[in-house]
């Protein structure tokens, strides 16, 4: 006869005789047996019940119960143990907490258990069968997956097509949104390099303007000069006649007295009308910029 594996056996050696699941919480009472500490609380709450082992059936004393932590310990070794030995043989189909094969299904639940959950307290009342290919409850869900599976299958397909549609979309715009980019900037290129360029013409001709009225100040003001300095010797002179006697100023009279006629003086010359024109042209020419320039800006 074929000899237990050593993961059943300590399965077996881990399992709360009471429970018959793995030890949570074991404590070990006087006579070595060891149980769960609920099940053990539980089981002695019933006043009919002796204060003994339910193993050994020894009276012992209901508060001398010892947490065994060493047997916590080995209880989750024998769990990693079990659901790779179970992993190993029957891919992932292992109950998650017994660690168990899910070769059963229960009907109420409609959920794959394994043989312990069969015997544990959620589930002996249940309705359960030995799951096959050919089980009615396989075969039930299984077609409902193949539904499901052919709509979302559908639905995917729609959000696929929406999506390569979207970014079509997108791709367009931002083709457009580039193209008027460099439109902008080419354009505003292009007026920098205008208003650059008429900045430099406007200055220049603010300059040569400059220059000919300063040298149409300089002119006037040479002239006007030189006649102020020529009045004011003729001035001098008469002065001095006027207190010489009679007969010394009578003999040069005649031609002291031409030399005061008026006409003899010129008025100085007014701003030449081409340069007049110049100014009030520049003039028009800046608030026509200016005005632009204010529209461009809203």
């Amino acid at each position: 006869m074929a000899t237990e594996s050593p993961v059943k056996s300590l399965q077996t050696e881990v399992t709360c005789p009471i429970c018959l699941e793995y030890f949570t919480a074991p404590v070990t009472l006087e006579c070595g047996h060891s149980f769960c500490q609920a099940c053990i609380s539980r089981h002695w709450e019933d006043p009919d019940t002796a204060t003994s082992c339910p193993q050994c059936r020894k009276t012992v004393q209901q508060r001398c119960l010892w947490p065994n932590r060493q047997l916590a310990n080995i209880v989750e070794i024998a769990k990693r143990l079990s659901l790779q030995a179970v992993q190993g043989a029957e891919g992932d189909g292992a109950c998650g907490e017994h660690q168990e094969a899910l070769k059963l299904f229960c009907e109420e639940d409609q959920t794959p258990i394994c043989v312990v959950c069969n015997k544990s307290q959620v589930h002996h009342a249940n309705t359960v069968v030995l799951i096959q290919e050919w089980c009615p409850a396989a075969q039930e869900y299984k077609e409902k997956f193949e539904a499901h599976l052919k709509t979302l299958r559908e639905e995917r397909e729609k959000l696929l097509g929406w999506k390569a549609t979207g970014e079509g979309r997108s791709q367009e715009y931002l083709k457009l949104t580039q193209a008027e980019w460099q439109k902008v900037v080419a354009e505003f290129q292009q007026l920098r390099h205008f208003l650059e360029e008429q900045q430099r013409l406007l200055l220049a001709e603010l300059e040569k303007l400059e220059e000919d009225i300063v040298k149409l100040q300089a002119d006037t003001v040479r002239k006007l000069s030189a006649q102020i300095s020529g009045l004011s010797e003729l001035i001098g002179e008469l002065e001095g006649k006027c207190q010489q006697p009679a007969c010394e100023f009578l003999q040069d009279a005649r031609s002291t007295l031409s030399r005061c006629e008026t006409g003899q003086f010129q008025q100085p010359v007014e701003i030449p009308p081409d340069l007049d024109e110049r100014v009030s042209g520049f003039s028009h020419k800046i608030t026509a910029l200016l005005e632009s320039l204010r529209e461009f800006k809203g």
